[in-house]
């Protein structure tokens, strides 16, 4: 995948997540006939947002993009659906190349951040296990935690 392929690709899924949430807090909270989409589409959505950010930030170091455009991409993941205005944002600005810039034969690191990724994208699938293992990692982590506010019925 490249960079014009993986960003979109989980900004969309971001909408498709936050578009099921919302339906199951609509069957728990206004037709109060089920929770069960709250809580299936609520991990669900937890864990695209979360890949989500990954890929943001994986975005933001090969593609170099300004910090204002790279917190504007972090931020639209909390709100309902702002990822796409992102996405379209950063493909109509030219923001998100058809190859990543750091890959094997392309532009040489920078710093630190950019040598990790590097050697992230030296090895994609390597990447694509410890990136899963990540997201997979902080969802463990934040569902020990407890949802937002604390316990329901709290």
């Amino acid at each position: 995948m490249t960079p014009r392929t993986l960003f979109p690709a989980l900004a969309r899924a971001e909408v498709v997540t936050w578009s099921l949430l919302l339906v199951g807090m609509f069957l728990k909270y206004v037709s109060q006939t089920t929770d069960l989409g709250v809580r299936v589409f609520g991990l669900v959505h937890g864990v695209v947002f979360l890949a989500y950010l990954l890929v943001t930030l994986v975005v933001w170091v090969d593609q170099r993009w300004p910090w204002r455009l790279a917190l504007a991409a972090l931020a639209a993941g909390i709100p309902p659906f702002a990822t796409l205005w992102v996405e379209r944002h950063v493909e109509r600005t030219g923001r998100l190349a058809p190859a990543w810039r750091l890959r094997p034969g392309g532009a040489r690191p920078g710093h630190a951040l950019e040598r990790l990724l590097a050697r992230a994208l030296a090895r994609p699938a390597a990447a694509a296990v410890v990136g899963g293992a990540l997201v997979l990692a902080a969802t463990a982590v934040l569902l020990v935690v407890g949802p937002p506010g604390g316990p329901a019925g709290a």
